[in-house]
């Protein structure tokens, strides 16, 4: 779903619970680009982020996430 800020908001299971997620879809198109690099489902590399965040919301852990990655790349 696209919301009206441009975001795309999608569900992953964390910790065993469902949990959303928004960001806009060019952060969504570099973890995706992450996963497959690394031979993980989505889901399984924001399980990876959520586990190494500390207390930053998991949309802005993903998007620093994903700006590293685009920077050494």
């Amino acid at each position: 779903m696209i919301r009206p800020s441009g975001q795309r908001k999608r569900s992953v299971n964390l910790a065993g619970h469902a949990t959303s997620l928004a960001l806009e879809p060019e952060f969504w198109a570099v973890l995706e680009t992450m996963a497959s690099g690394r031979g993980r489902t989505l889901a399984g590399l924001i399980q990876d982020i959520d586990a190494s965040r500390g207390r930053r919301p998991l949309a802005s852990a993903c998007r620093l996430v994903a700006l590293e990655f685009r920077q050494a790349h």
